[in-house]
């Protein structure tokens, strides 16, 4: 991890600042709640020219970028539509998952959902209160989405 002072300039309040390791943190996957599940991935696809990664199950999907430049779009139906606190949510993928973890919760993220049993991800908030997961990538023989060394 890198980290240095940045002092505000209007208010002269000086900030710890810590940065990821290239490589170690990075967007996998923008995942968008929805009601009108197929109709979503369609219209995606089409827009993006994204390919579906695997036939999708009856409440998600997942999109990736055939020329591996863009982070997955993911789907997870929800009959109710969007959640109450947000639309969709961020994964951010990790190689040293519970090293930054530690890092984002020191620059104001807070738990919202901490590792389970036969899980792969965290669940934090960013200093609004929206939530994004962190992905181990490390975890059950990771592949798709997976940054090239």
């Amino acid at each position: 991890m890198y980290s240095g002072w940045v002092i505000h300039s209007s208010t002269q309040t000086i900030f710890c600042v810590c940065v990821a390791e290239p490589g170690k943190l990075w967007v996998g996957s923008v995942v968008i709640d929805c009601k009108k599940f197929d109709e979503m991935i369609a219209f995606w696809q089409a827009a993006l020219g994204y390919e579906l990664r695997r036939p999708s199950s009856d409440d998600w999907a997942l999109l990736y970028d055939p020329h591996d430049s863009g982070p997955n779009i993911a789907f997870q139906k929800d009959p109710n539509g969007p959640g109450e606190v947000y639309w969709f949510h961020l994964d951010l993928y990790s190689s040293d998952p519970q090293g930054e973890v530690e890092r984002l919760l020191k620059l104001g993220a807070t738990m919202v959902q901490p590792a389970r049993e036969g899980e792969d991800y965290v669940t934090l908030a960013d200093p609004d209160g929206n939530p994004f997961d962190i992905i181990d990538t490390t975890a059950r023989g990771f592949k798709f989405g997976q940054r090239r060394s």
